[in-house]
This record gives C-alpha cells, sequence and structure tokens, in this order.
C-alpha cells in the first residue's frame, strides 16, 4: 500500500509544468485526509471482527455454563398470598424428598436470647430444622444422591392463612402431592423435626464427638403403614450397624391424636426426629451426614 509521500511524488510525476503552490496544498491537504479515512476504516474492520468475535464466544460459555448447571430452584406461589414455598432440586430425576412440617423448630444453644425461657419449647425464623433438612440435601448431593429440599416456611403461611399449629401437616401435604405428581423418580420422604427431649437423652458421644440422636417415627393409621414401618427398620438397622446407639429406634404414632403425618402419600414415607432442644446445629450436622451414608448404603443394595 502507497504512503502519503509516494502518493505526492507520484503527482508531481504526473505533472511536470510546474503547478501553483496553492493547487499544491490543497491536493497534498486532500491525498492526506482520504489516506487517513481508509486507515480508520482498517482499524474499525479489525475492531468489528474483534469485538464479533468476543461475543460468540461469550455467547458459547454461557451456554456451556447453563448446559452445566447442578441445580435450579423453583417457586410456588400459594394462591391466597401468603408466603411463596420454595424447594431446590439438584438434578431432573432426584430420589429423596426433604421437608419440615415444623419449619421453625430451633434449638437453645443457637438462641441465647431464649435461654432464660426455657419453660417453651424453641422456635426461630432463621436457626432452625430447615438448616438440618439442608445439610442432608447437601451431603446426598456430595454422595451423588439426587433430592428435592422444601424450605417452605410453613409456619409463614399458617400465620398468613389465619390456621393453627395443628394445621401444619395440612400446608406441607400440599408442596408434597405436587412435587409426587411431577416427580415419578422420587422413592424416599422425609419430614424432618427436632425431638423435646433434653439434651442427656437427645445426644451420644462416638468417637470423641457428640451427635444427635435420630428417632424413625411411622404413622400407624396410614394406608402405608405396612411398608412404611419395614422401611424405618431398615434405616434403624443400617445406621446402627454403622453407628450403634445413634438410633433411638421406630416409634409408631399417630393415633391419639390421630395423624397419618401425609405418610400415605408415598410409600417409603418417616417422620426423622433429630435431636433435642439442646443440640447445637454442628451436632445435628453430623448425625445427618451420617444419615446420608445410610441412605447411600440403602439405595445401593436395592440396585
Amino acid at each position: 500500500m502507497q504512503n502519503e509521500k509516494d502518493l505526492f511524488d507520484m503527482l508531481k510525476e504526473m505533472y511536470p509544468q510546474h503547478p501553483r503552490k496553492e493547487f499544491v496544498s490543497a491536493t497534498e491537504n486532500t491525498l492526506r485526509q482520504r489516506a487517513r479515512g481508509m486507515g480508520k476504516k482498517r482499524i474499525f474492520t479489525k475492531i468489528s471482527v474483534i469485538s464479533s468475535s468476543v461475543l460468540v464466544c461469550a455467547f458459547i460459555f454461557s451456554w456451556l455454563i447453563s448446559l452445566n448447571g447442578s441445580g435450579t430452584v423453583s417457586k410456588v406461589a400459594h394462591s391466597d398470598g401468603g408466603a411463596s414455598s420454595s424447594y431446590a432440586m439438584d438434578e431432573k430425576e432426584p430420589v429423596v424428598y426433604i421437608y419440615q412440617s415444623h419449619n421453625s423448630e430451633s434449638f437453645f444453644p443457637e438462641l441465647p436470647e431464649q435461654q432464660g425461657y426455657r419453660d417453651q419449647p424453641p422456635y426461630s425464623d432463621s436457626k432452625n430444622i430447615t438448616l438440618v433438612g439442608k445439610e442432608l440435601s447437601r451431603a446426598l448431593k456430595e454422595m451423588q444422591i439426587n433430592s428435592i429440599h422444601d424450605e417452605t416456611d410453613i409456619a409463614g403461611v399458617l400465620k398468613s392463612r389465619g390456621l393453627n399449629f395443628q394445621d401444619s401437616y395440612k400446608v406441607s401435604r400440599e408442596n408434597l402431592q405436587k412435587v409426587l405428581a411431577e416427580n415419578d423418580s422420587i422413592h424416599m420422604v422425609f419430614d424432618i423435626h427436632r425431638d423435646s427431649n433434653k439434651r442427656r437423652d437427645s445426644t451420644i458421644e462416638i468417637k470423641g464427638k457428640d451427635y444427635a440422636k435420630i428417632k424413625f417415627v411411622v404413622s400407624k393409621t396410614s394406608g402405608n403403614y405396612e411398608t412404611n414401618k419395614k422401611f424405618a427398620t431398615q434405616l434403624h438397622e443400617q445406621l446402627e450397624e454403622l453407628y450403634p446407639g445413634l438410633s433411638v429406634g421406630v416409634i409408631e404414632k399417630g393415633i391419639n391424636p390421630q395423624n397419618t403425618y401425609n405418610q400415605e402419600l408415598q410409600d417409603n414415607s418417616v417422620l426423622l426426629e433429630v435431636g433435642g432442644i439442646d443440640n447445637t446445629l454442628e451436632e445435628m450436622y453430623r448425625s445427618m451426614d451420617v444419615f446420608a451414608q445410610v441412605l447411600k448404603v440403602i439405595i445401593e443394595k436395592s440396585k
């Protein structure tokens, strides 16, 4: 490509008759402007090509990330305008469904402000049994077991609807029915609670660490009573094999007062009472990590 000087010299050769200085100066300026314009066009073209490439790469990168994502969060708004329900799904085919009908149940060690009111069980909007269910879901995911953890604020829904605490199972039933209808892959359902026992009855030391004991509750008035009892017994025995003493055993309830705990909706449904009012979240988490191991063993045996 010729530069400005080459073009100007060529012009002088084409016009040997010695043109006026004004003409030469004007022509030189015109040529310089055109040369600069051609340079700018080349730079603009290069920038356009580079920008397009960057945009294409960014689009492909975002698309790959969306395909690689390991989880989604779904929200279901209640028609009455109450608190929204939400559940976190690990993968497309979850095997375990985890929820908390009494989601605000809490623990005195986590609530220093309630230590002076031990005549009433502790409750909290944030530091509560929902975190224990979340830990179980996390531990299962680590073992490649897909689950749905329902984090619905049942207490909030009860308040917004003007319902009583006794209606908790009716509210939690709504999400359970919806999730079961949408996920045929679910084979185990756990409603997690904390017991009201004090520390001496709710805690066990294993290898120098404290764990919150686990109790398996089955409703005798559920249509799936026999199946659920068999499953709960299997959970108890497997837990005893791994960590002797961590399981309190299988407890049968639901007669007086009558309550199915929604266990008639799905086989292998069990209510878990984990720890008590004097346990810490750390102790509860340890127990859930062990329980996840139990579920892994049972799932592998069933294959």
